[in-house]
């Protein structure tokens, strides 16, 4: 299997992506550690409450230094509206009109990022109105428009009504969905199998944390012991499998290898059912 996937949007999108959230102070040698390791995806936000996208940006660099070009690599990023944001520590203007906040936004981004474009923007989930998260989303169509951002979608929709709508509306149509993987969604089924239809990627993320039933039930299990991997990989690679393209925010340099490991094997369809069983 190729380790990259073309979007909608012709994009090449790595079929597994380095999450950045939470990194804090170790943001810059982790993502360093994770490019060095093999990954080619990096994924972050303009949130300073959940993640250090400067920090995203100087390990970005450093990992370009070891040979690699800007074209190598996918950098996605988000939008995250004043409810997301620490109040102390919003990176926009909140006094300006939400078109103006996004788009301050993106410019914010490609200078933490220190590129002169970005793959992708989501945005960080929907508004408090569709007329609110229309208007966002023409402000990121704008940047498509400049050749700024390569790429458009959104995150953390789990309402199908507002996917469509979104879809229907945009001039420019959403290529990726970023959503928590997990049963109290139902997996997100019918997001998924809307995602498909329009051939738009679906990215999980808390796709192992969230899990700990899944990942100690014996569909999981058993091909782990077959493969002789770990559970973790059992998930990764059944997901890459069916279309989706999962986030990892490991700390662990064994982790990350584990996680590029996935593409060594290839699970049967057999083993396949018995994991869609429990989604």
């Amino acid at each position: 299997m190729d380790t990259f996937i073309h979007s909608n949007r012709k994009v090449r999108v790595p079929r597994i992506i380095y999450g950045t959230a939470w990194k804090k102070a170790d943001t810059a040698r982790l993502v360093t550690l994770a490019i060095q390791s093999g990954f080619r995806g990096i994924d972050t936000a303009c949130q300073p409450k959940h993640y250090d996208e400067a920090g995203v940006g100087a390990g970005v660099a450093a990992g370009l230094r070891e040979g690699l070009t800007r074209a190598d690599l996918y950098l996605q990023t988000k939008f995250t509206s004043l409810s997301g944001q620490d109040p102390d520590r919003i990176p926009y203007d909140r006094e300006v009109s939400l078109p103006v906040q996004v788009a301050e936004s993106v410019v914010i981004s490609l200078k933490n990022l220190q590129t002169d474009y970005l793959d992708c923007v989501l945005l960080h989930s929907p508004m408090p109105s569709m007329t609110q998260t229309q208007a966002a989303w023409r402000a990121l169509e704008a940047f498509i428009d400049t050749g700024l951002v390569r790429q458009i979608g959104i995150s953390n929709c789990y309402r199908l009504d507002d996917l469509e709508s979104l879809y229907e509306s945009a001039r420019i149509k959403p290529a990726v969905v970023q959503n928590r993987f997990y049963a109290d969604t139902n997996y997100d089924r019918q997001v998924r199998a809307f995602c498909d239809q329009q051939h738009i990627i679906y990215q999980s993320f808390w796709t192992l944390s969230a899990n700990p039933q899944l990942l100690a039930h014996q569909s999981i299990g058993v091909p782990a012991a077959a493969h002789k991997r770990t559970p973790a990989q059992i998930l990764f690679r059944y997901l890459t499998q069916i279309g989706i393209v999962p986030l990892t925010g490991t700390r662990s340099e064994v982790h990350m290898r584990d996680d590029l490991g996935i593409f060594d094997f290839t699970l049967s369809k057999a083993e396949q059912s018995a994991i869609n069983e429990q989604l």
